[in-house]
C-alpha cells in the first residue's frame, strides 16, 4: 500500500534522480537531459524551504511533488513518478494528496508547467490549459502551462 509523507532533505539526490528519469522517459536526448539536470536539481534547501511530499510503496520512493508559493501565486514545482511506476496509479494518488494539501492550506489555485507528453494526465486530473511558457531547458521552445482551481 502506498504511503505519502513529507520528504527529507537528505533525499534530495533521490528526488533529483526520479525527476530526471521521469523526464527522460519521454525520449529526450542527452543534451536536453544535461541541461534539465542542471536547472531542475532538487536541493536540500528547496526541500526544507518548500512543502515536498513523496509517495512510497514498500519503503521505495515512487514519486514526489513540491509546492512553491510566491508573490504571483502557487505552483506545483515538481510532480514526478519514477518511470517503472508510471501508469500504475501513483500519480493519481499523489495528485489527490496535492489537492487535499492545497485545500487545507487555503490555496485556491495552482499553476504547473509540464512536458507536452504529460498534458493528458493533467487534463484527466481536471487542470485547464492556460497557455504556454518558454522552456528553461531549450531556447525558443514553448511548453504547456496549466491551472487547477480547487
Amino acid at each position: 500500500m502506498a504511503n505519502i509523507r513529507q520528504a527529507k532533505a537528505c533525499e534530495s539526490e533521490i528526488l533529483t534522480n526520479i525527476a530526471a528519469a521521469s523526464e527522460a522517459y519521454w525520449g529526450y536526448d542527452e543534451n536536453f537531459m544535461k541541461n534539465y539536470k542542471a536547472i531542475y536539481k532538487v536541493t536540500e534547501e528547496f526541500i526544507t524551504g518548500n512543502p515536498t511530499f513523496v509517495i512510497e510503496d514498500n519503503e521505495e520512493i515512487k514519486g514526489f511533488y513540491s509546492i512553491l508559493r510566491c508573490d504571483n501565486g502557487t505552483s506545483a514545482e515538481y510532480f514526478y513518478i519514477e518511470p517503472k511506476s508510471i501508469g500504475k496509479g501513483y500519480g493519481k494518488v499523489l495528485w489527490s494528496h496535492l489537492t487535499k494539501y492545497c485545500k487545507e492550506q487555503g490555496i485556491c489555485e495552482i499553476d504547473l508547467v509540464t512536458s507536452p507528453q504529460a498534458t493528458g494526465f493533467y487534463i484527466k486530473m481536471g487542470a485547464k490549459l492556460a497557455g504556454e511558457v518558454d522552456s528553461l531547458v531549450i531556447k525558443d521552445r514553448k511548453i504547456p502551462k496549466f491551472t487547477y482551481t480547487l
